[in-house]
């Protein structure tokens, strides 16, 4: 059986690298703009901004969806 995901860019990534590479891109500010979730505009962190996201699957799909638009 072969379990590789041919048909999922995000196969392989994690949130946090996810996260930790739009923060280099954009920065808290432009991110917070794009996906409108309050951890991305008060006292921001990688931390913070991970719990929140692996609780809240509507916010995760967002991220990854600016995600796959910015780098894709």
């Amino acid at each position: 059986m072969n379990t590789t995901q041919a048909n999922n860019p995000l196969h392989g990534l994690t949130l946090e690298s996810i996260l930790v590479r739009l923060v280099e891109h954009y920065g808290w500010e432009q991110l917070a703009s794009y996906v409108r979730i309050n951890c991305f505009k008060q006292d921001p962190s990688v931390k913070s901004s991970l719990k929140f996201l692996r609780k809240t699957p509507w916010a995760r799909a967002e991220v990854e969806q600016l995600y796959l638009k910015t780098f894709q």
